[in-house]
């Protein structure tokens, strides 16, 4: 999971820097997906593609992922340019933060339920901080 959040950053710098030399974020975007889709797919053919029959049968709703997806990924390029990289991360750090202790606290999508206790809060609390001290400083 750490290396899943080194990549966040490199990627909003690497997709950031594709659209403003091309000249469109949402190229850059459509550039990044289908590269990701060639990827995924390779993945797919060599671990065997039947998990795709079952995902038909899946709730629609679980297919919004994708959305979220692309309005992270479009968000990212056309903003850090402007905002900055970390300026960017931070606040996409923040709406990390609040949004796992809620969806963890009600088990929504299926997650584990973890309540949120003052331990918890605090905690959260203590991360935002830390976040945003490490932009100031």
């Amino acid at each position: 999971m750490f290396a899943a959040g080194v990549g966040i950053p490199v990627l909003a710098a690497l997709n950031a820097a594709l659209g403003g030399r091309i000249g469109s974020p949402v190229a850059a975007a459509a550039i990044l997906f289908s590269v990701a889709w060639c990827a995924v797919a390779l993945l797919v053919l060599i671990t065997g593609p039947a998990p795709l029959a079952k995902a038909m049968g899946a709730p629609k709703h679980l297919f919004l992922a994708g959305l979220f997806v692309a309005f992270y990924v479009l968000s990212v390029t056309m903003v850090a340019p402007k905002f900055g990289i970390g300026n960017a991360i931070f606040f996409v750090l923040l709406g990390q933060l609040f949004c796992a202790a809620a969806i963890d606290h009600f088990g929504w999508f299926g997650a584990i339920q973890s309540p949120l206790t003052l331990k918890r809060t605090l905690g959260i609390a203590v991360m935002c901080l830390g976040v945003f001290l490490a932009r100031k400083v």
